[in-house]
């Protein structure tokens, strides 16, 4: 008999859950959630078949769901609690918007060509081996399909990004509120676009927003790549 696994995001979000139930007016990809592009960074959506990664709540693809015209969103996210509150909050907004409880890497494996878009706002590409991920988002997607991500530029409290493939240990707390650790890759961009030319991307594309200020102030990494291969007609 196996051990389920503490949800580790039990606790993420529940204050704003409680107080912000409204879809979101805009789209933002920086740490802050207040500078930088907004959605026009995911190409044109009308008709396009859209995934998010790491969804948490689903705050960002309900917001496109509501003001961008895709076929579909599917915001997609392992935690039992995010899923939950994502479906108290957007749940209504079905069929455009799919919520669904599962691994990043388990969901895009058995997605094999279907998705135009692909992105994660400091989401699953944050916090999955990107050996893992990066070749099951290539696979995913539709020749000439899009992957945007943002990701930390730096480590919180100013320690630069890793010059190779390794995570860094946070801090974290079960639901029961005990203290427990989890996995984030703070990746230098040189090595991200490595990863992702290794998985099948290319047009490659990387740029800074900066941070505020304050002990957990950060700039933000906004990467985009393509599938190889060009759409179909």
């Amino acid at each position: 008999m196996t051990t389920p696994t503490a949800d580790l995001w039990h606790h993420y979000g529940r204050t704003r859950h409680a107080t912000d139930r409204a879809v979101p007016g805009r789209f933002s990809w920086s740490w802050g959630q207040d500078s930088g592009p907004g959605a026009e960074a995911l190409g044109d959506l009308t008709g396009r078949r859209v995934g998010d990664l790491g969804a948490g709540a689903a705050r960002h693809a309900a917001h496109l769901a509501v003001h961008h015209r895709p076929a579909r969103v599917v915001a997609v996210d392992a935690s039992p609690a995010q899923h939950a509150m994502a479906g108290d909050l957007y749940g209504h907004l079905t069929p455009r918007l799919r919520l669904v409880r599962s691994d990043a890497v388990r969901h895009l494996q058995a997605a094999a060509g279907t998705y135009d878009v692909l992105y994660s706002v400091f989401g699953a590409v944050d916090f999955t081996e990107p050996r893992r991920l990066l070749p099951a988002a290539a696979a995913a997607l539709r020749p000439g399909g899009r992957l945007v991500f943002s990701t930390l530029a730096h480590h919180l409290g100013g320690a630069p990004a890793h010059a190779d493939v390794r995570h860094t240990g946070i801090g974290a707390r079960t639901p029961d509120g005990e203290a427990a650790g989890m996995r984030r890759w703070v990746l230098r961009e040189q090595v991200w676009s490595k990863l992702l030319d290794e998985a099948g991307f290319t047009r490659i594309s990387t740029g800074t927003l900066p941070g505020g200020t304050g002990p957990r102030a950060a700039g933000t990494l906004l990467v985009t790549a393509f599938r190889t291969g060009r759409p179909a007609v």
